[in-house]
């Protein structure tokens, strides 16, 4: 799809420089499993070879327990060597970096220009380069999915400000994101009552905004 307008470039943006940030958070967290494993077996092997020491043991099954582990905690360290796990972290933060500056240059331009065009394209290049295609494609639907869930709620946001200040009804979908605290129900200004015959606030709750004074806005 074409994006013949600076908005459009900016949605592009956010959208691909999120789809590497979630990359390198799923990265990071299978490096972080690996690493506590090998922390893990470690601490294991240590704390057997203390209490071998303090026991006495001496039997060639209590020998062969340290070797193996040694053993074991040698293999997870060559997985990640060889996986390249900080390797593809850095190249993601790379691309990050490079995302967000062309990002910011974009959010300072009202019209597309040449070297806007020149940054953008440099940036697909470093995206596309960063990941394979089937991670790309995974990584950039979820992606799509959070921002439009984002703009969503920021759009009803905008709108139940608007009907609070007209002194309208709103509705708050409390499954989503329950931002609303017992304070913020129980103050002057609110009024709550549930939404079905069960009484529970967990399923729904609607919310009547008082009428609100205008004379000093």
């Amino acid at each position: 799809m074409d994006k013949d307008n600076i908005k459009m470039l900016i949605n592009d943006l956010r959208a691909k420089r999120d789809a590497l940030s979630l990359a390198h958070s799923d990265l990071k967290k299978s490096a972080d499993t690996w690493n506590k494993i090998i922390i893990c077996l470690s601490l294991v092997t240590g704390g057997f070879e203390s209490m071998k020491i303090q026991m006495g043991w001496t039997s060639n099954e209590v020998k062969l327990f340290p070797i193996l582990m040694s053993s074991v905690i040698a293999g997870c360290s060559s997985i990640i060597k060889f996986k390249g796990f900080n390797e593809k972290m850095e190249v993601l933060i790379q691309s990050i970096s490079l995302l967000t500056n062309v990002l910011n240059k974009c959010r300072n331009h009202n019209e597309i220009d040449d070297d806007i065009l020149i940054e953008y394209n440099n940036a697909l290049e470093k995206l596309e380069t960063s990941l394979y295609p089937d991670q790309r494609g995974r990584f950039l639907r979820q992606s799509h999915k959070n921002l439009l869930s984002i703009l969503k709620y920021e759009k009803t946001f905008y709108d139940n400000i608007a009907k609070a200040n007209a002194g309208e009804k709103i509705i708050i979908d409390t499954d989503s994101d329950k931002t609303i605290s017992k304070d913020d129900i129980n103050n002057g200004n609110i009024d709550k009552f549930h939404s079905d015959d069960s009484g529970d606030i967990e399923n729904g709750v609607e919310l009547k905004i008082k009428k609100i004074e205008q004379s000093n806005i």
